[in-house]
């Protein structure tokens, strides 16, 4: 595991490499991140960002979705896979959120997971981009993998355990941002299938670098 000079470094790094380190989805209303979060799911979000307008644009409103069928929201959404599934998601958070958040997205973990499709990657998602909470960890494929290289974990792929040592080890000011600025990292550099090694800004404190050099 690595010390909090190496951490600091790491973060540091990543930061002037990726200085907007914002989600790469796009949205305009809190409950747009939410929703386009959950399309995500088993699907690019280059992909999500080409269909949500469209979806938007035909639903408007908190309250347009919720009046709304799954039906009705299927055919919009049908390229980002699983979409019977995401549709109802969809339609009845809307529902409860009107009903019982009063039309607000919430900002604790547990009202959180109370919506239907609603996970804690999708919940610590919402509390760092809408709430600005301190400390979330969204512990998606490429924060667990590139910080299981790093050696930042201790390499489990188990998403809970990764954000629980991350919580433990990273400045709770910018985890968040840490976070997205790892899935550009991924994106750009260490790429699963062919990570660019020579390349890498973090080579000094990666242990799979230091260990395969």
């Amino acid at each position: 595991m690595k010390n909090s000079k190496d951490i600091h470094a790491i973060v540091q790094a990543l930061k002037d490499l990726y200085p907007d380190g914002i989600c790469s989805l796009q949205y305009q209303k809190d409950y747009e991140l939410l929703f386009a979060t959950r399309l995500s799911a088993q699907c690019t979000d280059e992909r999500v960002n080409q269909v949500t307008p469209a979806l938007f644009a035909r639903f408007p409103t908190l309250e347009a979705l919720a009046e709304a069928e799954p039906a009705d929201v299927e055919p919009y959404i049908h390229s980002c896979g699983f979409f019977r599934a995401k549709a109802k998601d969809i339609v009845f958070a809307s529902r409860m959120l009107l009903e019982q958040f009063h039309g607000k997205v919430p900002g604790t973990m547990e009202e959180l997971l109370s919506l239907p499709g609603v996970g804690r990657k999708t919940a610590n998602l919402i509390l760092g981009d809408v709430h600005h909470t301190p400390g979330v960890v969204v512990a998606d494929t490429h924060c667990i993998r590139i910080t299981g290289l790093l050696g930042l974990t201790d390499g489990t792929k188990d998403p809970g355990k990764v954000e629980k040592q991350l919580r433990a080890c990273l400045p709770p000011e910018e985890s968040n941002d840490f976070c997205h600025r790892l899935v550009l990292h991924g994106r750009a550099v260490c790429r699963a299938r062919k990570p660019d090694c020579p390349n890498c800004t973090l080579r000094p404190w990666c242990d799979h670098f230091q260990k395969n050099a």
